[in-house]
């Protein structure tokens, strides 16, 4: 069945269970033409982000058939010194020292690793694949950026929200975007910030039988504003001394990191519900929120547990 309100494939026992779990009616909401348009740019955008990133592993995958080993010495395969690089194997260049010495800024160190990475058997076929690759991905960049330019001027009255979105440690440009494109950046059409996580697959699910109910891990929901809002988690959960990365680390330890990532996910979507909602900033609650909920004898008896299974031996005396 099809919501009326964003256009996305929801079945009967998926609504019901919303119905159940947050009192949730079916919506009769049709975006505006101007966040339709939004979602289709922010979508193919997306798809074309997809498409760039297989064709940069198949490049990697070539080169190392060709025992080049360019992504072991350096941290992308495409970087402005690697594309000089292969740019001269295609042109016949085959020298690993003359190859290695084209690299710039911080690369420049790696310049020995580089020669011995550079030692391989790139043949003529390995330059018209890796040509038609680099061409292809040239493209991709090119609709990339005129996809980039027509979601830059539709944003429009959204602009404010992608700007407000943007104070939230891992969300990007992009995936303020995305959050704007696939919501609508009206939350009235979300009676809480719960019904929000859940039409976006965010929230956990339960599965009840028999009476009893277990965790499900999450619903099913808007797959374009989850994978958005998942790839912020992890950058968020990067941030040194912000709550999201003490969240994601207290919740990995116990349960992985991907439920940790989901998580995130989730607080991230709640705070920008909140902050649609009410037009407010973000405020951090700090990498040190957890402890501070902690009582100051449960934290003692945590830190002091941690030190014996170090192989200390702890004594503690009352500071003055």
């Amino acid at each position: 069945m099809r919501s009326a309100q964003f256009g996305e494939d929801v079945g009967d026992a998926e609504w019901l269970a919303d119905v159940a779990a947050h009192g949730m009616v079916r919506p009769s909401f049709v975006p505006p033409p101007p966040v339709r348009a939004l979602r289709e740019l922010t979508r193919y955008r997306r798809t074309q982000v997809a498409v760039r990133a297989q064709e940069v592993q198949r490049l990697d995958k070539l080169l190392q058939d060709a025992g080049i080993k360019i992504s072991s010495v350096a941290s992308k395969v495409l970087g402005k010194s690697q594309r000089a690089m292969i740019e001269a194997l295609i042109a016949g260049e085959r020298d690993p020292a003359v190859l290695a010495g084209m690299a710039l800024g911080k690369m420049r160190p790696k310049i020995p690793a580089l020669t011995e990475a550079l030692v391989g058997r790139f043949a003529a076929h390995h330059g018209v694949v890796a040509r038609a690759i680099l061409d292809h991905i040239d493209f991709l960049d090119a609709t990339i950026a005129r996809l980039d330019g027509e979601v830059a001027e539709r944003l429009g009255p959204f602009r404010a929200a992608v700007e407000l979105l943007q104070t939230i440690p891992g969300v990007g440009q992009t995936v303020a975007e995305v959050i704007v494109a696939e919501t609508g950046a009206d939350m009235s059409r979300f009676p809480t910030a719960g019904h929000l996580a859940a039409w976006a697959g965010v929230a956990p699910a339960n599965h009840e039988s028999a009476g009893k109910r277990r965790p499900a891990g999450t619903r099913h929901g808007g797959a374009w504003l989850k994978r958005a809002l998942v790839e912020a988690a992890k950058g968020a959960a990067r941030t040194k001394g912000s709550y999201f990365g003490a969240q994601y680390r207290q919740i990995a330890a116990r349960r992985g990191p991907n439920r940790a990532t989901m998580a995130v996910a989730h607080s991230i979507l709640v705070v920008a519900w909140h902050m649609l909602t009410t037009g407010s900033t973000y405020e951090d609650l700090g990498g040190d929120y957890f402890a501070r909920r902690r009582a100051p004898e449960v934290e003692t008896r945590r830190l002091v547990a941690r030190l014996q299974a170090l192989g200390h031996t702890v004594t503690l005396e009352p500071a003055a």
